[in-house]
Parts: structure tokens; C-alpha cells; sequence
């Protein structure tokens, strides 16, 4: 059984199926390793009662995901299961409906066994906050886990759970899956929903999304995840995987032209990685910036102001609920709150003519790290300079990251190897909106080309 933990989603549901063990004896299993494995990481959080999770083991619905344990990201509604969103003005809020997305994955026969941590409403790619503390990387519990999905991909990584999901505003699929060694994907905008209430047209910054061990696995969730929703006006799906893959050109854009900071051996990492595609018969090329970064950079932090602004107003308009946000989350909705309507139109301007120029490029994926730096001390609340230079915001570490966020690009984290420090580094690949399946064909590529996933944590 411990042999089969450490075993993909899908190995797993082939041994349930061919009856080789039942739900309940998975359902056993983990719950055994989580009881071991995750005090040193803090990965899973809002763990429920085992009778109950047994009996719901034994009850899952037929479908894909029959019978498989499942945490889910804090700040996915659960019914019945407390969901914080890492904040402690709802440290103790039951839903009493799953979110649309949860629900599809119940449907499909996963059993939710509780969440997986993350920062306090998800702001910054460092999962820690006053409910539940901080989790910690899977390769060296010193050091950060990344964000804001990392408690996800820490459950991956050290095989307490066997998929997971996250969610990506600004890397939050992509840089904790580098930094755990897994594979965390974005997808298109509208392939995995955000249903729900409220404004659905200019905040389309954020998307939910899977992340997995293997790309098997991953294509698993993402075909549950992005089913057709018609509620949700934006829905594509679903998803469709292709069985070809036509020789591709890839932009390896390094460190932006020297405008992303990048600690040493990130870029050589990553670089040797591409190396991995073009042995595999595709076109590598080193690009030069193909937009300004200033300019990248104003319009997502001015668009994310606002974004943040208009979902914690009534938060922030409340004294005593402002009293418990954290700093990060104020200066968000302060500045959200300042904007001027030239201010928000200047800064979709400058996303739109990102969006035209990544349409007209002679490169069908763009190659970036994952991250600007190897993990850091967990015990910081995030790192004031990369390489000597000087961060002037909670997030500039992550700038890497905003050029597939600010238009809703498809972008895959692929594990590139491990720094000096022993700890992992991952490479996105960024693809042309729409054509996600063709990006993970490329992933699916690069992993049989490559054995990072075996180099498991101690």
C-alpha cells in the first residue's frame, strides 16, 4: 500500500477499479501518512474526522475520480468543511454549498478530505497565515513552500495526497509547483470557470487550475475542472486533449532583457531545460524582450489593485474586520480604491496591446523560470531584494510570472532541476491562448524526456 501512495492518481484509480484494494483501504493509507508526514510541513489543513472520511470513501460516486482523497485550496468553498481563506474573520466559516468546482470533483467521485493551506486570501507566493501558520517546502522545511498553492503542492510532493487543485492570479499554480517539483498548470482563461455571482467581464486576472505529479494526472482533474458550465458565460470547455505535436518554436526569454532580478542558477537551470526541447527535435531561440517589463509591471499592479480593491471593500469599510486583514491586503485596497478611471483604462490599454503583440510573435511558447529565486526562509514574510536588488513591493519576486497572468495565457510549471541548496526550481512555458492542450502535449514531452519527479523528498 505505501508503495501505491507513491504512485500516481491514475495508478491509483486503476487499483480501485480492478479492485485490487477498495476506497476505504486508500482512504486508511493516507490518512496514516498524513498523520505522519504532515507536521513538518503544514500542507493539509481543516483534516476531517476518519469514521466519517472512511464512510464517505465507501459511498463516492462513480466517475474519473472514484474514490481518490482529495484536499481542496482553502480558498475554495467546501460544504460542511471549514473554509478560512486564510484570513481569521472566518477562521471558523462552514459553507454550507461547495464552490461549482468542488462540486464537479465530488461528482466525479473525489473524496474531499479537507483543504490544503494557503496565504491569507491568497495574496503572495508564501503560504502562511494567523489561522493555520506556515507550510513549508517539501525539499527543506526551512524554507518557504511557495504560494498561494502551496499547501497543494506540498501535498503532492511528500505523496500525501495524489492530486490536488489550486488556483493562479500571479503564479499561484505555477511557482509552488517549481519549487515542490511537480507540474502546476494555468490554463486559458474561461477553460476552468470562476462561477459564481458578481462582475464577469474585467476581472480576469485569477483561474482556477490542476496540479500533479505526473501530466497524466494532471489532464485527469483538468477534464473534471473544465467541464462546460453554463452558467458561467466565459466557460470554453470542455477540455480536449491532442494526440500530436507539430515541432514548435520556444522563446527563451531568461531574465527579460535583465529586468527581472534573478538569483544565481535560476536562469542556468532553466536554460538547461529548454536544452531538453530542443534535443526533443523543437526550436529553441534566445529572445529579446518582446515588451517592456516597466510597462507589464505597471498595468498588473494597477489592475490588481483595483481587482483586489472591489472584492475586500466591504471588508476593509468594516473597522473590526479591517483590523484583521494583513498589511499586503490594505495596500491593495488602498491603491484599488485610489485608482482614477484614466488610471484603470491606461493599464487595459497597456494589457490589450501585450495581448495583440503575443498574438503576432514568431514563437509559439515563451520560456521563463518560474520563480526569480530558489525558496527562502520560511520565517519571512517575503524577500526585500533578489541578487542585490532592492523589491519595493510584497510580490516583485514574482514578476516573472505576470506576462501569461495579465492576459490569461496558458502556462505550464515544469520541474528544471534542483539549485545548490537542494531545493527545486521550476520552467514555465507559455503558450498562445486556446491552445492549451498543445502546451501540455509539450509538457508531457519534456517529463518522459527527463526523471525529476522520481528525485522524491527525503
Amino acid at each position: 500500500m505505501t508503495d501505491l501512495l507513491d504512485q500516481s492518481a491514475t495508478a491509483q484509480i486503476k487499483a480501485l477499479r480492478e479492485g485490487a484494494l477498495s476506497a476505504r483501504e486508500l482512504m486508511s493509507a493516507t490518512l496514516d501518512r498524513i498523520e505522519k508526514r504532515n507536521p513538518a510541513v503544514n500542507a493539509i489543513v481543516a483534516l476531517q474526522d476518519r469514521d466519517l472520511l472512511l464512510q464517505a470513501a465507501d459511498n463516492a460516486p462513480d466517475g474519473p475520480l472514484k474514490g481518490l482523497p482529495i484536499a481542496v485550496k482553502d480558498l475554495a468553498e467546501t460544504k460542511g468543511i471549514t473554509t478560512t481563506y486564510g484570513s481569521p474573520i472566518f477562521a471558523n466559516h462552514v459553507p454550507a454549498a461547495d464552490n461549482p468546482m468542488v462540486a464537479k470533483m465530488r461528482a466525479a467521485g473525489a473524496v474531499v478530505i479537507g483543504k490544503t493551506n494557503t496565504p491569507e486570501w491568497g495574496l503572495g507566493s508564501h503560504s502562511y497565515n494567523p489561522v493555520y501558520g506556515v507550510t513549508r517546502n517539501s525539499y527543506d522545511t526551512t524554507k518557504s513552500a511557495g504560494g498561494s498553492s502551496g499547501g497543494a503542492a506540498v501535498a503532492l510532493a511528500t505523496r500525501m495526497t495524489a492530486l490536488a487543485d489550486g488556483s493562479d492570479m500571479m503564479g499561484s499554480l505555477r511557482n509552488p509547483a517549481g519549487w515542490n517539483n511537480v507540474f502546476g498548470f494555468r490554463p486559458s482563461y474561461g477553460l476552468v470557470p470562476n462561477a459564481g455571482p458578481g462582475e464577469d467581464f474585467l476581472h480576469q486576472l485569477s483561474t482556477n487550475g490542476p496540479i500533479a505529479r505526473t501530466l497524466e494526472d494532471l489532464e485527469l482533474l483538468l477534464d473534471v475542472q473544465a467541464a462546460y458550465d453554463p452558467s458561467h458565460p466565459h466557460s470554453i470547455g470542455p477540455y480536449a486533449p491532442t494526440g500530436m505535436l507539430k515541432p514548435l518554436r520556444i522563446g527563451w526569454l531568461a531574465d527579460w532583457g535583465g529586468a527581472y532580478p534573478m538569483e544565481d542558477r535560476v536562469c542556468t537551470l532553466c536554460e538547461t531545460a529548454c536544452t531538453v526541447l530542443a534535443d526533443l527535435g523543437h526550436t529553441v531561440v534566445a529572445m529579446d524582450p518582446p515588451f517592456s517589463a516597466a510597462a507589464l509591471w505597471d498595468s498588473w499592479v494597477t489592475l490588481r489593485n483595483w481587482a483586489v480593491a472591489a472584492k475586500f471593500r466591504p471588508l476593509y469599510e468594516d473597522p473590526s474586520k479591517r483590523d484583521l486583514l494583513k498589511p499586503e491586503a490594505i495596500w491593495e485596497i488602498e491603491r484599488g480604491l485610489a485608482l482614477t478611471p484614466t488610471a484603470i483604462s491606461k493599464a487595459s490599454e497597456i494589457r490589450s496591446d501585450w495581448f495583440r503583440k503575443t498574438v503576432k510573435m514568431d514563437v509559439d511558447v515563451l520560456a521563463l523560470p518560474s520563480a526569480q529565486l530558489f525558496p527562502f526562509d520560511a520565517a519571512l514574510d517575503w524577500p526585500k531584494e533578489i541578487a542585490g536588488t532592492q523589491l519595493d513591493t510584497y510580490h516583485r519576486w514574482m514578476e516573472v510570472v505576470v506576462p501569461a497572468s495579465l492576459t490569461g495565457l496558458p502556462a505550464l510549471s515544469v520541474p528544471a532541476g534542483f539549485g545548490p541548496d537542494g531545493t527545486p526550481m521550476g520552467l514555465q512555458l507559455i503558450m498562445h491562448r486556446g491552445r492549451d492542450a498543445e502546451v501540455l502535449a509539450l509538457g508531457k514531452a519534456y517529463e518522459q524526456a527527463t526523471d525529476w519527479i522520481s528525485r522524491a523528498p527525503d
